[in-house]
């Protein structure tokens, strides 16, 4: 009978100490089960078995104890790295100008690391992993972007035909010149005679609206490869950044020329 409750008690004292050592490094419960042990080891060999059978539950309890513990600590661990993982996410968003590319995308994203940042301080480590996690897959499809011209410099007609309706139908620009009004009514103010769309001139700095949440900025560069502004908005539409407009703010009517 000695040797079977000693084994009895071995087996079940090790197995839980060989599941928490494997996952953690010591810890205040470990530490206990492991005196616990020891004196179960010692009450049974001087032939005190009751004692021993305590001691054994003792340590076997501290054991059960040192698991929860680590189990605890990892989840809060993961939790933590997931968390940072999101924040240095937002922030390389941040610096792509995710928040002007993919508003909502990144919106979501921010939400997300926000509820994950209050799991945590609630000590709900899984949530907190779950809502990193959320972030991090709001994210996924951010890339930097190189924005659309903002201004465009007209130059002489014998050159390049520039015109509202030519200038509407370059790629960079709209990409159809039927929505050549949206240059006009955004720059005749600028203009010798508001009144006549035809009267551009070499030099003008022509503004180019966003019609779409598209984001534009600089002046318009030949060196420069841009996005086609078809190919920019189906992006923008995939990426559900803003409403799309799908025609022009006004008519689409060709200038006299």
């Amino acid at each position: 009978m000695k040797k079977v409750l000693a084994a009895v008690l071995c087996l079940s004292v090790l197995g839980v100490f060989s599941l928490a050592a494997a996952s953690y490094m010591d810890n205040p419960y470990q530490k206990l089960a492991r005196e616990y042990k020891a004196k179960s080891e010692k009450a049974f060999n001087e032939g005190e078995y009751d004692r021993a059978v305590e001691y054994s539950l003792l340590a076997e309890e501290n054991a059960q104890l040192s698991e929860e513990y680590v189990t605890e600590m990892l989840a809060k661990y993961e939790a933590n790295t997931r968390i940072i993982y999101a924040r240095n996410r937002i922030l390389y968003a941040k610096n792509l100008k995710a928040d002007v590319n993919y508003p909502m995308a990144f919106s979501a994203g921010q939400k997300a690391l926000d509820n994950a940042v209050m799991a945590y301080g609630m000590k709900n480590w899984a949530t907190a992993t779950l809502y990193a996690e959320e972030c991090l897959a709001a994210l996924e499809g951010i890339k930097e972007i190189l924005p659309l011209p903002k201004y465009y410099i007209v130059t002489p007609w014998a050159k390049s035909k520039d015109c509202y309706w030519n200038i509407a139908g370059k790629p960079y620009v709209y990409d159809n010149p039927l929505l050549w009004e949206n240059l006009y009514q955004a720059n005749k103010s600028s203009m010798p005679d508001p009144a006549n769309p035809d009267l551009i001139h070499p030099g003008m700095k022509m503004l180019i609206p966003s019609l779409t949440g598209e984001f534009r900025d600089g002046v318009y560069s030949p060196s420069v490869k841009y996005d086609n502004y078809g190919k920019r908005k189906a992006a923008s539409s995939s990426s559900d950044v803003s409403a799309m407009i799908d025609t022009g703010m006004y008519g689409a009517q060709s200038p006299k020329n």
